[in-house]
């Protein structure tokens, strides 16, 4: 591994939790936005919901984005565990 991907690996290890409260805060957001939409929707049928759905949706998609950056960090996180925290040498195809 080089010294960049090594301090990638580093940063993201270090942003894991991070990660997982962006994950959570991004869900609940999503749902409050949700049910006052809901709401207002409910009080005047009138009300346009067709922007406030696809913002919603792109609030969830950068959630589960979160929760992605999160396994990896996790994954990382055991992967440098299993190497003793030494780097990983890349592999070179023939060798």
């Amino acid at each position: 591994m080089t010294e960049p991907d090594s301090r990638f690996a580093d940063r993201a290890i270090r942003r894991r939790p991070l990660f997982l409260a962006l994950s959570r805060i991004g869900i609940a957001v999503a749902l409050l936005l949700a049910g006052y939409y809901a709401y207002r929707r409910y009080e005047d049928p009138q009300f346009p919901i067709g922007v406030r759905v696809a913002l919603v949706t792109l609030i969830l998609l950068n959630a589960r984005q979160n929760l992605r950056q999160y396994k990896f960090a996790t994954l990382l996180m055991a992967t440098r565990g299993a190497t003793g925290g030494q780097r990983l040498e890349p592999t070179q195809p023939g060798r």
